[in-house]
């Protein structure tokens, strides 16, 4: 079958009982790569969990008309070689992708490694409804995308130090001293803040030493990988067997506090603020909810950009 968007399986013009199993034949006869598009009445995504079901991740969907008289949707299947796409890779392609997974309650920072697929059969979302989100949102151009995963890795470090390091130091005293105060002034009446409290000051003292790590040890030895060519022996005075290491310690870490900063959120109820808030207790709510979100997208962009590269990078050189 050749590899056209002209060919076209109108299952309109086939009795019910036929529809799917004509759609499976085409599917099969497909070569690697290739597709065709299926035109219908209706929407087909109860087809779609069957072919997920029956055929495995071998295949992509994507509607190109989505009624309300029509749907259409190019089916293509996979190449081998493809690897399955993970939250991750979904949010380096695009950072835009954050507001879709966040929405859906999808860690794209942590769990980056994680596939689309597997997470949102752990969550129970429907998959297809997010792969068509991560579509259409990459058909929607915009100047304003911060292109991360182009930029070198030593850039990206110096990014990540002279942006998100920068924004926690500031933020830490800030956070620790209006903390204290509300929790002071409102703890009699809301004791989840003294609870909250604890929380930020566990979490600034891990930022701060895991920060350190990162700017003394873990991004020079990134850096370092960057000069030494094809010669490995460059790299013997290190202290480091493998960029693994580091990373896997940093990936523990990030974990740790990731979770802190979610706990802040839970206790907090999702910062909504009750009726006797203050200036002071709305400003906190405020600043935690910005400083999580920094968070994440500092984490993402060493998880799933930073870290994966590194790690290919060190490959290349040693292979």
């Amino acid at each position: 079958m050749e590899s056209s968007k002209s060919e076209i399986l109108d299952v309109t013009l086939l009795e019910p009982k036929r529809k799917h199993p004509t759609v499976f034949e085409y599917f099969d006869e497909l070569g690697e790569g290739e597709h065709f598009i299926l035109h219908n009445d209706h929407d087909p995504k109860p087809l779609y969990y069957q072919m997920l079901a029956e055929r495995g991740n071998v295949f992509s969907w994507e509607y190109t008309e989505q009624g309300p008289k029509w749907w259409k949707v190019i089916i293509r299947k996979r190449r081998s070689d493809e690897k399955e796409e993970t939250v991750g890779m979904a949010v380096a392609k695009d950072v835009r992708a954050i507001e879709i997974f966040r929405n859906s309650g999808i860690d794209f920072y942590c769990g980056g490694k994680r596939t689309i697929k597997e997470v949102c059969a752990e969550k129970g979302l429907d998959v297809a409804a997010i792969e068509q989100d991560l579509i259409a949102l990459s058909q929607t151009k915009t100047k304003e995308v911060m292109p991360y995963n182009d930029w070198s890795l030593d850039f990206l470090c110096d990014f990540i130090v002279n942006t998100h390091h920068s924004y926690i130091n500031r933020m830490i005293p800030d956070l620790k001293s209006y903390g204290a105060k509300v929790a002071t002034v409102h703890g009699d009446h809301h004791p989840e803040l003294k609870q909250i409290y604890e929380l930020i000051t566990k979490m600034s003292g891990a930022l701060t030493a895991h920060m350190m790590k990162e700017e003394r040890i873990v991004f020079p030895y990134i850096k370092l990988l960057l000069t030494v060519g094809n010669d490995p022996t460059k790299l013997a005075d290190s202290g480091f067997d493998s960029v693994r290491t580091p990373v896997n310690l940093m990936e523990m870490e990030h974990e740790l506090i990731t979770r802190d900063a979610e706990l802040i959120r839970q206790t907090a109820k999702d910062y909504a603020l009750p009726e006797d808030a203050c200036a002071s207790y709305t400003l906190l709510f405020k600043m935690l909810d910005e400083f999580e979100r920094d968070l994440q997208l500092h984490v993402h962009l060493e998880n799933n950009i930073l870290f994966p590269k590194a790690i290919e990078l060190e490959q290349s050189i040693q292979s």
